[in-house]
């Protein structure tokens, strides 16, 4: 591609909207061609503040043939008219996650792509970390035998200490952002679980509201019974004031940690050791971290560059999601797939 990567910021409505503005402003490869947003109360000053010009008409942003892509920061509700316009437009999409609200409109959002021809990428930054790589290599390498159960933790104090308000207030609208604690924090989790163990048959869960900040879920529990037998153990929240958010990973020769404090990873059982890789492993010693997701996207449409994470991740996590939900709303197992 000839020139900097052109990119239209549909949306400034997520938190993480104006740290994507910095991304993008910081590589050489790409710039932000404009800011539209459904609510000029809330792109007009992030416009300014980028210092790129306000659009409030959406078809004259993706019929500008200048505009390589768009990064799509909406509330989650919106985010399938804005990916099949911009599909039909022929525009890149990076989104933030999820995918979608609903399995069916994950599905459908997928076929779209796919019949576009377009560049789709989603934004599940854990992929890229040192630790996560490494452990994925552990289990991709068979250095824990059959892995028999992965329990994860994440949670912090978003409810106890009401941090959603005014333009991030949607967060605890279950219709605009599909769910609480679950679907905004825990979707991470749930996707490198769904990454690492495969593709999921069952799952039994409950959500909760305790603290009574927003109407939507601040707790979560759910049980995932893969297809390889494996058991995943989820434990997200809202309400939590600490405690560490640590991974466990079992398995028939060995087990795998992360998030203990002083041990970014901690790996135990014969295969490891007779490899030489016991014991407590510190940054210096795990792989290098992967450009962010956005960084891919801009590599991708710069200089053809593969992309780690595709537009079927995020169909896949949207599933489980929507099942996790559904399993906790009807109080019943949920078969998936």
């Amino acid at each position: 591609m000839a020139g900097k990567v052109r990119l239209a910021m549909l949306s400034m409505a997520h938190v993480h909207a104006r740290g994507y503005a910095r991304q993008i402003a910081q590589n050489p490869d790409a710039e932000i061609a404009c800011v539209w947003d459904d609510d000029p109360s809330r792109g007009r000053p992030a416009a300014r503040q980028i210092e790129v010009p306000f659009e409030d008409n959406l078809h004259e942003v993706l019929g500008d043939p200048s505009i390589d892509g768009v990064v799509v920061n909406s509330e989650t509700n919106k985010h399938p008219d804005l990916y099949l316009a911009a599909a039909e437009a022929g525009k890149h999409i990076f989104t933030e996650k999820a995918l979608t609200i609903t399995a069916e409109q994950a599905d459908a959002v997928t076929r779209e792509i796919r019949k576009a021809g377009i560049h789709f990428m989603i934004s599940l930054p854990q992929r890229s970390h040192p630790e996560v790589q490494f452990l994925k290599r552990c289990l991709d390498d068979g250095l824990l035998g059959r892995v028999t159960m992965m329990r994860a933790r994440i949670a912090h104090s978003a409810a106890l200490d009401r941090w959603f308000k005014e333009g991030s207030l949607w967060f605890g609208d279950a219709k605009l952002a599909g769910g609480g604690s679950l679907f905004d924090l825990g979707c991470h989790t749930v996707d490198v679980m769904r990454w690492f163990l495969g593709e999921p048959e069952s799952v039994i869960a409950t959500t909760s509201n305790l603290a009574g900040a927003y109407d939507i879920d601040d707790q979560c529990v759910a049980v995932v019974t893969f297809k390889s037998g494996a058991t995943g153990i989820l434990d997200v929240s809202w309400v939590h004031r600490a405690g560490p958010n640590t991974w466990e990973i079992y398995g028939t020769d060995g087990f795998a940690g992360r998030g203990y404090p002083g041990m970014p990873v901690m790996v135990q059982g014969p295969k490891v050791e007779a490899a030489g890789l016991s014991g407590t492993f510190v940054p210096s010693r795990l792989p290098d971290a992967l450009p962010t997701p956005l960084e891919q996207f801009i590599a991708c449409l710069a200089h053809g560059t593969p992309m780690q994470i595709t537009v079927e991740d995020g169909r896949n996590l949207t599933h489980l999601l929507d099942g996790i939900y559904t399993s906790a709303r009807e109080g019943r197992s949920v078969r998936l797939g």
